[in-house]
């Protein structure tokens, strides 16, 4: 079977993309559950393509000494016209001075992970914060010539994301190609999955606690809806980050993409289910919930075979 290919516009035939998929602590069960299936599947995806090379790490693997030790070695192969890409996916915090990535162990600041970023060569990056609070993170990332993208707007919108879910799907759902040039870019990206979480929040009526951002200049402040036509977002316009078309749908059967709707759906109880969790009996809630995180395990396993 052909595999999804990943390619970055203008970037030299032998130019290498470098990925870093993050999965952070969970702490509690179906957190645990989601943060790794969404890991195992953007892992997938990224080892899939072609001229690349993906790190994926979560649970105990994610470890502070590990997430550094893999930067360096990236440090040390990538060239100037390869390309980093680093996706964190979990919960993050901010007690109004620093962002930390929360892990098994010591968790990472925002600080620490510019600072490891820092020494690699390649000057095509894309910093993809999907946690909690990961507004936060926003002034210590950003970077001339780098897109920073956050689930959220600030360090104090503090509860836990859905932007994780829709960047996802947005890299495997032909419609989030807006132009049609069967190449998305991290703008069509942010896009889909910015408009997506909206939707979210509006279709079950709750008020949003998440405000995604996009900047991809150091001295942005992010834009919520950012518009090329004023100078807006132009670094994650011109940086494609999948190529849609034959090779993709070769690699999509419509029984998988079924599965990644029930799982979805699921997924979506089970934030509800949270939401009625303080008026239930403990044990209606724990079963209700198990019940849930088992249906999801199952669908991951057909989707992994």
């Amino acid at each position: 079977m052909k595999h999804v290919v990943f390619l970055i516009m203008c970037a030299p035939l032998a130019a290498t993309t470098f990925y870093v998929n993050l999965g952070g602590l969970g702490g509690q069960e179906d957190y645990e559950t989601r943060f790794k299936a969404q890991v195992e599947e953007l892992d997938k995806l990224t080892k899939g393509a072609p001229q690349s090379k993906a790190f994926s790490l979560s649970g105990a693997m994610a470890s502070k000494a590990k997430i550094k030790d893999t930067f360096a070695e990236i440090a040390k192969e990538a060239k100037a016209d390869d390309a980093l890409v680093v996706t964190m996916i979990g919960h993050g915090t901010f007690d109004g001075v620093e962002y930390k990535f929360n892990l098994v162990g010591p968790d990472v600041t925002a600080k620490e992970l510019a600072m490891w970023m820092l020494p690699v060569p390649a000057k095509r990056q894309l910093l993809v914060n999907t946690t909690s609070a990961s507004g936060g993170s926003l002034a210590d990332l950003r970077q001339e010539g780098r897109t920073v993208i956050t689930a959220t707007k600030s360090g104090t919108e503090k509860l836990s994301t859905v932007f994780a879910r829709y960047w996802l799907e947005a890299l495997r759902d032909p419609q989030a190609d807006a132009d049609k040039n069967d190449v998305i870019s991290a703008l069509e990206a942010y896009r889909y999955a910015e408009t997506k979480t909206a939707k979210y929040y509006e279709s079950n009526k709750r008020l949003a606690t998440e405000h995604p951002l996009l900047a991809d200049t150091s001295s942005s402040a992010g834009f919520r809806t950012p518009d090329p036509t004023k100078g807006e977002a132009m670094v994650a316009m011109r940086m494609p980050v999948l190529l849609f078309g034959s090779l993709q749908n070769a690699a999509k059967s419509p029984e998988k993409q079924a599965l990644l709707k029930q799982r979805e759906a699921i997924e979506l109880q089970i934030d509800n289910l949270k939401l009625r969790k303080a008026a239930m009996p403990s044990d209606q809630y724990r079963l209700e919930m198990r019940n849930l995180l088992l249906q999801v395990a199952r669908i991951q396993q057909e989707l992994d075979k």
